[in-house]
């Protein structure tokens, strides 16, 4: 068998998947920053809105460096990842996979530990439009069961949630909403593609904000929606085509580079962020410390069961509620305060007055973030150099 009948392993996919050379062949793929495309005739222009002759129309249906990423992106996700279609960020990619996929009289469960943003167009965009909604805590079974009973035609989970990193059983949950009539969008960007593989679980779309590790610097902000054929044509990509949250040529082109990495960076980035953990569980000076991969994390073996690492985000509660929190925060040398996650550098942020103040202080209870919380993504610096820098800012927090 020749290398060419060969399915490539992961890390030539991440190479090579989704590349289109143009005439000029060249080695870097190329980057078509062009809005519209054009045609030799008025008929082959009908031809191409008709659908019977293939080509580009338009940049907010389509572009072909965009669909190197996509291309890209399935390659990686693998088994259950037919169609893919990447839009401005993560949000307009969550926010697509719902409305797409729903009309007034619908029902939407969602697991109430998720990005607060995540948490408005369900608690408020949603009722709006005439959509029944019900959170649940994503860990309870019976309360996902008790909800599906009354009907659900989609539900939304995070694993890890965000910010604490808690559990949800995403097969379990699946076959609830299964056998209620409904379908499950899993929100996998705290896992990333690498570190877990929701289709496989039962999930019916999976999205992320390819912002995060799979642009992995800081650069760009971007979306995607994977998912069976069927589901993409029965909607989303209509819905898409006619909304306009598209993407950036130039942002996926960073991101089709990015993907060429991701896997070196999310290696380093959990491996550093399993010896943090470690040095900083036990420490006088936080109260709880929650990371995938430790065995005293309160969801560790479902974590195990549904990944293949611990990760590269740590949560942890700092004496001292929010004060305390604060002067860590500011004591921080090294470690950015910052709520992007996923980076080559390792940011640290504050939930309670971020990326989750709009939640009462009731709602940010109940999911388990407190005026102490943290939430650290850990980075691509060396892992002494982190730990002695978090070190010394707890001793002043």
């Amino acid at each position: 068998m020749s290398a060419k009948d060969k399915p490539p392993r992961l890390a030539t996919r991440l190479v090579r998947g989704g590349q289109t050379r143009s005439q000029h062949k060249e080695t870097a793929e190329a980057l078509f920053l062009t809005s519209g495309f054009v045609y030799d005739s008025a008929a082959e222009a009908d031809a191409r809105f008709a659908g019977a002759s293939p080509g580009y129309l338009y940049g907010r249906y389509a572009n072909p460096t965009v669909r190197m990423f996509e291309e890209r992106l399935m390659a990686l996700e693998g088994k259950g990842a037919e169609e893919c279609l990447a839009v401005g960020s993560g949000m307009a990619a969550v926010n697509a996979a719902l409305l797409a996929n729903l009309k007034a009289g619908d029902r939407v469960i969602g697991a109430r530990a998720m990005f607060a943003s995540c948490l408005w167009i369900l608690d408020t965009l949603l009722p709006r439009l005439g959509v029944d909604v019900e959170l649940v805590d994503g860990e309870d079974l019976d309360q996902w069961k008790d909800a599906a009973k009354k009907g659900v035609t989609l539900a939304l989970i995070e694993s890890p949630s965000n910010p604490m990193l808690g559990a949800v059983d995403i097969q379990a949950v699946a076959d609830i909403v299964h056998s209620a009539g409904g379908k499950l969008i899993v929100d996998n960007v705290f896992a990333s593609p690498l570190l877990q593989k929701p289709f496989a679980f039962g999930a019916d779309i999976v999205v992320y904000s390819a912002t995060k590790h799979m642009d992995g610097q800081g650069r760009t902000l971007a979306g995607a929606i994977l998912a069976s054929k069927e589901l993409i044509d029965a909607g989303i990509r209509e819905f898409l085509r006619h909304t306009g949250p598209a993407i950036s040529p130039f942002n996926a082109w960073v991101l089709v580079k990015g993907l060429e990495t991701i896997a070196l960076r999310v290696e380093r980035q959990c491996a550093n962020a399993a010896r943090i953990a470690n040095a900083l569980a036990g420490h006088a000076r936080i109260e709880r410390l929650y990371y995938p991969g430790r065995a005293d994390h309160p969801h560790h073996a479902l974590h195990a069961r549904q990944m293949n690492a611990g990760g590269t985000m740590i949560a942890f509660d700092v004496a001292g509620g929010r004060a305390g929190a604060w002067r860590f925060l500011d004591a921080l040398e090294l470690i950015d305060i910052s709520n992007n996650l996923g980076d080559a550098k390792s940011l640290a942020t504050h939930p309670a007055t971020t990326t989750h103040r709009r939640l009462t202080d009731e709602a940010r209870a109940r999911i388990g973030v407190q005026e102490g919380s943290v939430r650290l993504s850990v980075g691509l610096e060396d892992a002494d150099d982190l730990i002695e820098d978090l070190l010394q800012a707890l001793e002043q927090a």
